[in-house]
This record gives structure tokens, C-alpha cells and sequence, in this order.
């Protein structure tokens, strides 16, 4: 009875791993950022002080009117997002997934290797990041398999946070963390999640971290039955546990913006208080939901908020 509860419980498990690793590899590459930059003479625009909700133009000192970007505003980022899912849902409803299924493999893979080149750059020369990252791409690409799958979703989700991390408020992220959370929370309650999570799936593309209940299927080709067919599957059947890249890139995200913004420790203690609220979720999902599918994302933005306004006000 309790190897069969461990068996149960150890998806749990490497999912908090995985995201504790994803944060150290996080801190490991954002420490790194500054001196890179300075010492390649590579400008790169400051942070916002303030949180923005639409640019506008300000004034400086001199007297010089300059608009703000909109990548520092929390308007155009959502608008930019939201775009992007309804897009997507609409290419995935009209146009079939055969069609589709090179086209989103391709693009998945470009993002990885991109994901790689920007974290290796920082400690090997350019050349060999730029190999290495085409090499982790095209792997993916070629026989993505579980364990691959999960890594290049991390270096994915790192590279993310620390190239926007350095260039999006803390407040304008936190905005941005709650927002999704309540897209999250509608999304998985209507079905809209789960049908999406379903057809990219189906082309072995799920933006996802796939915890297998075994060891051994950790070397399992993505392309088989047990990997396509999981948002099928009844709860209870499935062979592996889904962990959506959101629920690991926007905390990473905000992270990487309060360690530019403030410092380490203020990071660590928002790092801290999100994987407190990824621990919540499966909680609260063993407990209330008896396993069946939640959004991870409105708990983790809850105790990230707690942590940003501990690390500011007190």
C-alpha cells in the first residue's frame, strides 16, 4: 500500500524538483546577465521603476518628451498574449493538425535551441552556444523523448525569464502573473485548457512538463499512445502527470524581474513563496479535487504576490 501511495505521489515530487531546479538554473544565469552585457558592450534599455498600464510619453530632465516601450506596459503585453491564444485556438479549430504538425515542431524547436544559445552564451563562446543550441533543438526535433521534452522545457522557460526578466517591472510582471491566473482559472473551468492541451498534443507540441509515474518512462518516445493520448485519459489511467510551461515561466519571470529590480535575496524570498504556491496547488488538488485537473497558476500567483509585498514593504 505504500509503494503503491509513493508511485502515486512521486509525480508530485519531480514536478517541485523540476521547478526548484528551473529557479537555481534561473538565479545561475541572471547573476551572470549584467557582466555579460558590460563586458560585450551590448546596450540593453532599464528597467521601469514604475508600473505601467499603457505607454505614455514622459519627460525627462532635459526637457526631452520619449514614449514609453511597449514591452515596459502591461496593456500591450496582454494584448499581445491573449492575441497570440486565440490565434492559436483558431488555427487549431480550422486548419488540420497533418498540416500543422511540421510547422509547430519547427517552431518549437527554434525556440529550444534559442533557449539554450541564450543561457550557454553566458559561460562558453558564442560559436560553440550557438552548435550546442541547434544541437538540442535538432534532437528535440528528430526523437523527442520524455526526459528531453522536460529539459528543453526548462532551458526554455530560464531563457525567457532572463532576457524579459531584465526588461519588465516587478509590479508590471506581478500584474501580468495575475491576469494569467484568472485566464487560467476560466480556461481550465470552461475546457478551453484542456481542449488546446488536446489537439497540441495530438502533434506532440504541448508547451508542457510530462512527469511520468515510472522511472522507466522517462526514455519513452513523446510520439507514443501513452504521451498523445494523456488529456484523453482518465485521471486514474494516466501514465504520466501534465505540468504546464506557464506555471513555471511567469513565476521564473517575475523572479528574474525582482532580481534586477531589488536584489538576491529578494528574489529568493518571491522564489520561495512561489514554489510555496505550486506545493498549494497539489494540495489543494489531492485534497478538494481527488486528482483531477486544476490550474496551478492562481495559487502560485497568490503566494508570489504575499512575497513581492513582504520583499517591498516590510
Amino acid at each position: 500500500m505504500k509503494i503503491n501511495r509513493l508511485a502515486r505521489l512521486s509525480p508530485v515530487y519531480w514536478s517541485i524538483l523540476i521547478f526548484i531546479a528551473a529557479q537555481a538554473l534561473t538565479f545561475g544565469v541572471i547573476a551572470r546577465e549584467n557582466d555579460f552585457l558590460e563586458a560585450n558592450q551590448i546596450y540593453v534599455p532599464t528597467q521601469p521603476e514604475a508600473f505601467s498600464l499603457w505607454p505614455q510619453p514622459t519627460v525627462g530632465p532635459s526637457g526631452e518628451i520619449t514614449q514609453t516601450p511597449a514591452y515596459e506596459s502591461l496593456g500591450p503585453i496582454l494584448i499581445y498574449f491573449f492575441s497570440v491564444v486565440v490565434v492559436l485556438g483558431l488555427v487549431l479549430f480550422f486548419i488540420p493538425l497533418k498540416a500543422l504538425r511540421f510547422l509547430l515542431r519547427a517552431l518549437f524547436a527554434f525556440l529550444f535551441s534559442w533557449s539554450v544559445f541564450v543561457i550557454l552564451v553566458f559561460w562558453v563562446p558564442l560559436p560553440a552556444a550557438l552548435v550546442i543550441g541547434i544541437a538540442f533543438g535538432t534532437a528535440w526535433f528528430v526523437t523527442p523523448r520524455v526526459w528531453l521534452q522536460n529539459l528543453v522545457m526548462v532551458l526554455a522557460m530560464v531563457g525567457v525569464a532572463a532576457v524579459f526578466g531584465r526588461l519588465i517591472s516587478p509590479w508590471t510582471t506581478m500584474a501580468l502573473l495575475l491576469a494569467l491566473a484568472v485566464y487560467d482559472f476560466l480556461a481550465v473551468r470552461f475546457g478551453y485548457m484542456l481542449w488546446m492541451a488536446k489537439k497540441l498534443s495530438d502533434s506532440n507540441t504541448l508547451p508542457a512538463f510530462f512527469i511520468p509515474r515510472s522511472v522507466s518512462e522517462w526514455k519513452n518516445k513523446m510520439q507514443e499512445s501513452s504521451v498523445t493520448k494523456i488529456v484523453e485519459d482518465k485521471p486514474s489511467d494516466r501514465k504520466y502527470s501534465i505540468l504546464g510551461g506557464g506555471d513555471i515561466a511567469f513565476p521564473l519571470l517575475l523572479v528574474s524581474s525582482v532580481y534586477f529590480a531589488e536584489d538576491f535575496y529578494s528574489a529568493l524570498v518571491v522564489a520561495a513563496f512561489s514554489l510555496a504556491g505550486l506545493i498549494g496547488a497539489y494540495g489543494i488538488q489531492s485534497v478538494f479535487l481527488k486528482g483531477k485537473a486544476m490550474p496551478a497558476l492562481p495559487p502560485i500567483a497568490v503566494m508570489s504576490l504575499i512575497g513581492l509585498l513582504i520583499v517591498l514593504f516590510v
